[in-house]
């Protein structure tokens, strides 16, 4: 069993890419998240993005990853539109952290809708706490937010990466309990 945990830790931990990589996208296509418009297609680019490459990660034993992917960009086009709205398209570190946290709720009621058992119950109010500590630890080392990005940088993504990789691992010993 100890394989397998580390096995599915180490297979999560590469999805941070998805993170600045969708972040740069959603920058290119969509611009600053300074309106509506721009911040539900941006959350909706890099949500893609993220759930992509986090669907990777779970793989195999993780929900479907059709069903994850899209549940992740509704979350983070919904939860972007909503958390830079409710803090005015405002950047500094008390606004972030709210966006932050309004995001990772919604990302993760909707991812939750794909995971069973204890991982679904817990995962809403934790990626909450995530994003915001994700937009905390990014803004305090200096990244320039007043681009208005659409979701937080590399050094935000690793934290919360880091963070979340018990997911795969409970979805593994899931997996492992389904099959004894």
């Amino acid at each position: 069993m100890t394989t397998t945990w580390k096995a599915s830790a180490l297979r999560w931990l590469p999805t941070f890419l998805g993170f600045p990589l969708g972040g740069f996208a959603a920058e290119l296509i969509a611009g600053p998240v300074d309106g509506l418009g721009p911040a539900v297609l941006a959350g909706a680019i890099t949500g893609a993005a993220i759930g992509a490459v986090q669907a990777w990660g779970m793989a195999p034993n993780g929900p479907p990853a059709r069903q994850w992917i899209a549940a992740t960009t509704a979350g983070l086009g919904v939860g972007l539109a909503l958390g830079s709205a409710a803090v005015g398209y405002g950047t500094g570190l008390g606004d972030l952290v709210v966006q932050g946290a309004i995001c990772g709720l919604a990302i993760g009621a909707a991812q939750a809708l794909t995971l069973r058992g204890r991982a679904a119950l817990l995962w809403a109010p934790a990626l909450s706490a995530l994003w915001a500590l994700g937009w905390a630890v990014t803004t305090s080392i200096g990244v320039d937010v007043d681009t208005q990005w659409a979701v937080f940088g590399s050094s935000g993504a690793l934290v919360v990466t880091a963070a979340t990789a018990v997911l795969p691992v409970l979805l593994g010993r899931r997996t492992l309990r389904s099959a004894s």
